[in-house]
């Protein structure tokens, strides 16, 4: 009685722990299979895009856009097939990654997936305000440039190189902001560069322009009273 009472213990403790490791190993094998076929789908995916990016010459447009010295001050290589094609990479590693956890029953590690999975076409929307941001910078810094130049003012190239900063900055800030890094202090910084400008174009005008504003009141007095 005591041998059966004990070996029916047994039984049943070893039934307790098998169980749950007999139900996680078929999901662990589901989930590993599917790691594996992703990983090589995803590197395939990688390499077939690097490839039809190359053959697309978007790095030469890049370049004369003045994309690559932006780049290099920034310690980064031009490489839009690489970068591309590595966003791609990882944006269908975190889903393979989602649905194994989903099959494992991961529920944190798939919560935080998902957030993550949420969080890539923050990714592309910042990288497309970048590159709007130095095509607008590079055809603004070139004409103001041909502007200044057909006016014969002086520092053309440096208005122009100040043009296309100062739109190129902006960019960033607003990209920084798509991302969600620092918002209340890009905000703040924004804010008190445009009253900087605001002040300061309100003081010159006081300063250099009072006479012609003084001029222009009058004509407008004399124009009331005649009428």
């Amino acid at each position: 009685m005591d041998a059966s009472l004990w070996s029916s213990t047994l039984l049943s403790a070893f039934q307790s722990v098998w169980d749950p490791i007999a139900r996680f190993i078929p999901a662990f094998l589901a989930a590993l299979v599917i790691l594996i076929i992703g990983l090589i789908v995803a590197a395939a995916l990688r390499a077939l895009l690097e490839r039809v990016i190359s053959a697309l010459r978007i790095d030469s447009a890049l370049r004369k856009m003045g994309a690559e010295a932006f780049m290099e001050r920034a310690g980064m290589r031009l490489n839009s097939g690489k970068f591309i094609g590595g966003l791609v990479y990882w944006f269908f590693i975190v889903i393979i990654a989602l649905a194994a956890s989903d099959i494992l029953g991961l529920w944190g590690l798939s919560t935080f997936l998902n957030e993550v999975l949420l969080y890539f076409p923050s990714v592309i929307a910042a990288v497309l305000i970048m590159l709007a941001a130095l095509i607008i910078a590079n055809f603004l810094r070139q004409l103001v440039k041909g502007s200044v130049m057909s006016a014969r003012l002086h520092a053309p190239k440096f208005l122009g190189t100040l043009t296309y900063w100062s739109i190129v900055i902006f960019g960033f800030l607003a990209a920084l902001l798509q991302l969600g890094v620092a918002t209340q202090l890009i905000n703040t910084i924004v804010t008190g560069f445009i009253a900087m400008l605001a002040l300061a174009g309100g003081i010159a005008f006081g300063l250099g322009g009072k006479d012609y504003a003084a001029h222009i009141v009058e004509r407008f007095r004399q124009h009331t009273e005649d009428h």
